[in-house]
């Protein structure tokens, strides 16, 4: 199971397939424009362990990168093509990137990325026809080198960020095997088991590929001589046209994805034939009952849950029976033991909710932030958190109900609010400020900021707007306020501490959980 198999005995079957465009990929061409660019980078200096980056829109060439590191030893950090050029640029610093790869689409981002990280040893941009500054063009980067694999291959991976608490992105690093490429993954079988992946399938992917989630999927569809339909960006009739066409058989989504399909007409979703699907799978964001039930209904038990997070410190996981049978859960454990533990660490008795944490799947370190990957720990060492809260039933099924860290997950995008509070404390018209989560029927829940204004007489829909452009000129969007709110007073305990819990509670007046 390794594309240069695939490559040799299915030289024209499609590896890549764009559904907008129609862009088609063959494992041969795969195949040769990977090898191309590992000798590319071979040619460059890197070598084992080293670190390149991506910042790019949904794209084969994404994926054809992916492939020439993982063939040359190197990790690959995918960047999301939302952040800003200050985001991107601290992200290229801190992962030591010595290569960076971006888009034309991207490229005011990543210029501007570029020019705070001078340890950039070069610079390719996919879709540019003559050099740019100290942007060389792609295509004609890598055209002139073999097509044939690099001597000494070796196995390289992801290295993905995930944000901490503090908003500060921290890249999730696991030793690189000592391993080829061609050599078998033993975590293959399991990603197979939990995604229903398998031979001869027909993949489609509709979310962002710089998403670890989709990353590993589709990875592991290519090894697996699949062929993977990537839509550019996610439409909910363009998705049911997409499965109808290319006869899907497999596909990975977010609850705000079932939401939108959900919401057609039941005219327009009868209209497309969705009978070759075989597996559904859903993650990242917990998914409101009424609407898995509805997908279940309407799909059939095809539709699969996981928990889990970027770190894969631990994974539960549920089928559709599993699931009907308890409504509401994110499944049992398949990737390490759950424990649910106190505040002082002491186990919850069933049905009590705790802080979850997973126990023997532990082998990830933060990069370069020793006291970070300390935190997620439990003081022995053998089990991390993801700072979720939830329970356990008496069937060892797993129930999600509140957020530790108050992160937020918006259309299944992980958004930490001290970033954007931190920036709106710097504005003159504000005196205090909180940043939460709140319940948005299509997303799940969107970023509000409550805002205690210097001057009262100031509240109100003026300064509002100005307070969103103010952080969307300075933050990723998805980052910032949708909305504000305007208190006399921020309820804070003596010490000075926000109670956001208080906050929150405001705002989640009627849901039976604090998290949706």
């Amino acid at each position: 199971m390794y594309p240069g198999r695939h490559a040799a005995e299915n030289p024209d079957k499609p590896a890549i397939i764009m559904a907008g465009s129609g862009e088609t990929v063959t494992y041969a061409e795969y195949e040769r424009r990977c090898n191309r660019l590992a000798h590319l980078l071979r040619d460059a200096g890197l070598g084992q362990g080293d670190h390149i980056a991506v910042l790019m829109e949904n794209h084969p060439r994404m994926l054809e990168i992916e492939g020439a590191a993982e063939r040359t030893g190197l990790y690959y950090t995918l960047i999301n093509a939302y952040l800003s050029a200050d985001e991107v640029a601290y992200i290229l610093a801190n992962s030591r990137a010595r290569v960076f790869f971006s888009s034309v689409a991207k490229r005011d981002v990543a210029t501007a990325a570029a020019l705070g990280c001078p340890d950039l040893e070069r610079l390719l941009m996919v879709g540019l026809d003559a050099p740019d500054g100290r942007w060389e063009p792609y295509e004609e980067a890598t055209a002139r080198w073999p097509s044939e694999p690099v001597d000494g291959e070796s196995l390289g991976a992801a290295m993905l960020y995930s944000s901490g608490t503090t908003g500060r992105p921290k890249g999730i690093v696991r030793p690189l095997p000592d391993s080829t490429p061609s050599d078998p993954l033993p975590v293959l079988e399991f990603i197979r088991h939990v995604w229903g992946l398998r031979e001869g399938m027909v993949y489609l992917n509709p979310a962002p590929l710089y998403h670890s989630a989709p990353q590993a999927s589709v990875s592991a569809s290519i090894r697996l001589g699949a062929t993977t339909v990537v839509m550019e960006h996610f439409d909910p009739e363009q998705w049911l046209a997409t499965v109808a066409r290319h006869r899907v058989t497999t596909c990975q989504m977010v609850p705000t994805m079932f939401t939108r399909l959900l919401r057609l007409p039941a005219e327009v979703r009868a209209a497309y034939d969705l009978s070759s699907l075989e597996r559904v799978v859903h993650a990242a964001a917990p998914c409101p009952v009424p609407v898995k039930r509805q997908m279940i209904d309407w799909l059939g038990p095809i539709v699969t849950e996981y928990y889990a997070a970027t770190e894969a410190n631990g994974m539960t996981f549920c089928d559709s029976h599993e699931w009907l049978a308890h409504p509401g859960t994110v499944g049992r454990a398949v990737l390490g033991r759950v424990l649910i533990l106190d505040e002082q660490g002491v186990p919850c008795p069933t049905g009590v909710d705790g802080t979850i944490w997973f126990e023997g799947a532990t082998n990830f370190e933060y990069f370069d932030d020793p006291s970070a990957t300390m935190e997620s720990r439990t003081p022995d060492g053998t089990a991390s958190t993801i700072d979720d809260v939830g329970h356990l039933d008496a069937d060892g099924y797993l129930y999600l109900t509140d957020r530790k860290t108050y992160m937020i997950i918006s259309g299944g995008v992980n958004i930490y609010p001290q970033e954007a509070e931190n920036l709106l404390a710097t504005h003159p018209a504000v005196l205090d400020v909180a940043v939460i989560g709140v319940p948005n029927e299509d997303l799940g829940e969107e970023v509000k900021a409550v805002v205690q204004p210097a001057d009262p007489a100031d509240a109100g829909p003026k300064l509002a707007a100005e307070l969103i452009a103010f952080t969307r000129a300075r933050l990723a969007h998805f980052k910032c306020p949708r909305s504000v709110d305007f208190v006399d007073e921020l309820p804070r305990l003596p010490t000075g501490k926000l109670y956001k819990r208080l906050l929150r509670d405001r705002y989640w007046a009627g849901h039976e959980t604090a998290i949706v």
